[in-house]
């Protein structure tokens, strides 16, 4: 499973090389590589905003999930890993796939709250994951935490 992971993650590398300017060889995600697919597609005044989730390959981008009620951050948490779960598996995938996480809090000191939810959550072999406090604002639409995730099929 871990080598597995680290050879999608070579993947995916070498794919944002060349999204970057890199270059990378046409064959970095193999020769038969569809082209991207979207889904779950959210629209502004009938114009697309952004999808759910994006695939591109055996990789699946899911986009960031919040949580727009009233709670406490462990709330919002366990809402927002849910919610990536669904999408994960709208998209084929699902939450033992998760390659990388990066995890947006409103606020620093609900790190250890936002902690206490989320353990276990992956699976035996959990993903890489970055935590950032948001700057001023917070996050969009009063969400305690929002998650985006990298997973593969």
């Amino acid at each position: 499973m871990q080598t597995k992971r680290r050879s999608l993650l070579k993947n995916l590398l070498a794919v944002v090389a060349g999204v970057t300017g890199v270059g990378i060889s046409t064959n970095a995600l193999g020769k038969n590589t569809p082209m991207k697919e979207s889904g779950n597609i959210t629209y502004d005044q009938d114009v697309p905003l952004f999808s759910g989730h994006t695939k591109l390959g055996n990789m699946v981008f899911i986009a960031g999930k919040g949580a727009h009620f009233q709670g406490d951050v462990a709330a919002h948490t366990d809402h927002v890993l849910k919610e990536l779960e669904k999408e994960l598996k709208l998209a084929g995938s699902s939450m033992e796939k998760v390659l990388k996480v990066t995890v947006y809090l409103n606020d620093i000191a609900d790190y250890k709250a936002m902690n206490d939810t989320y353990k276990g959550r992956f699976g035996k072999n959990p993903p890489v994951r970055s935590t950032v406090a948001v700057a001023k604002g917070g996050v969009p639409g009063d969400s305690l935490v929002e998650m985006d995730c990298i997973a593969y099929i």
